[in-house]
């Protein structure tokens, strides 16, 4: 139970949650048009990087986050140019660009700043604050819900905050709307959606860098408001385990935050293997523990979960009929 109701534990879920979410939701606009990403870990690094270092140079973190979304947005067009335009296979352009963000922005790196492929520490403005909600020192004494609201709901940093209005938000922009209606249409069914005389191009591309900009928010996070700067790999493989986290959601916006609290709380309770033996009696070593979101992974993939249906459209190029 020490397990189940430690408010640190689920605080450090919902932090270690909020890149997930983001990167699953930027996955699942793009999937939703019928193009496959598996470059969202190089978007998100990419980000991470430039957002770090605009936000050390700048000394504001705000500047810093549209930098990172820029970064991510460049790399989601030249991914929307490859598997719209060109036509190219979806796959081997994301791992390209994974590949691209690997390598580029430790080279980089090392060049604006000499410390090995990191940024410097970033402190101040540089960072996002945790914001304290009103009422929160009140409550803090009250049972069981003042913990939770002073500890949990508030403390957290703003794009905490943006990523769990953006659930709702995707929602309401995809069953509510017009563009949602026509966006799940072009993943499923583009040949109907061009006879309608909308633009399948246009759809996707906007899927695309909608992808672009969530992924932009989950690498700005990671740089400056869960950690204090770049540095190499920081992703972790975050964007794979939220691509795991979309198939688990089966590309739905309340799934998909359910399915990266499970992975945030499994990264949560790795970091306090001493609740785990208090709780359970016995020792489990931490390095089963690191594993347990791959672990996680490997399981959903492998189609234990249940059978998750995909865009029918999701994959392939659209060729428009003469």
């Amino acid at each position: 139970m020490d397990l189940l109701f430690n408010i640190q534990v689920w605080d450090s879920t919902i932090r270690l949650a909020t890149p997930l979410l983001l990167a699953c939701l930027a996955g699942l606009f793009s999937e939703r048009s019928g193009i496959f990403d598996i470059g969202l870990e190089g978007k998100m690094l990419a980000a991470a990087f430039l957002s770090a270092a605009v936000a050390y140079t700048s000394g504001n973190a705000w500047i810093g986050l549209l930098a990172g979304i820029g970064a991510s947005m460049a790399l989601a067009a030249l991914h929307g140019m490859a598997s719209i335009t060109f036509r190219g296979n979806q796959l081997i352009s994301g791992v390209a660009i994974n590949f691209l963000a690997a390598g580029l922005t430790v080279v980089v790196a090392q060049s604006w700043f000499s410390q090995g492929g990191r940024t410097p520490q970033l402190a101040g403005g540089a960072r996002f604050e945790p914001i304290e909600l009103p009422f929160a020192a009140a409550l803090a004494d009250v049972p069981m819900v003042g913990p939770v609201y002073a500890d949990l709901i508030s403390g957290q940093t703003i794009l905490v905050y943006i990523a769990l209005l953006c659930v709702p938000a995707t929602w309401w922009l995809l069953y509510r709307t017009r563009f949602g209606l026509r966006l799940r249409a072009v993943g499923e069914n583009p040949a109907a959606v061009d006879t309608a005389g909308v633009s399948v191009v246009g759809l996707r591309y906007a899927a695309v860098m909608i992808c672009g900009v969530l992924c932009g928010i989950a690498g700005a996070y990671l740089a400056t408001a869960l950690q204090a700067g770049f540095t190499k790999d920081m992703t972790a493989g975050r964007g794979y385990i939220a691509l795991a986290a979309l198939i688990f959601a089966k590309w739905r916006p309340w799934y998909a935050l359910s399915a990266t609290i499970l992975f945030g709380y499994l990264q949560a309770i790795a970091l306090r293997p001493d609740l785990i033996e208090k709780t359970f009696g016995f020792d489990i070593q931490g390095q089963l523990l690191d594993a347990l979101p791959f672990i996680m992974t490997v399981v959903i993939l492998a189609g234990f979960v249940g059978k998750a249906i995909p865009p029918r459209a999701g994959g392939e190029p659209y060729v428009k009929e003469r």
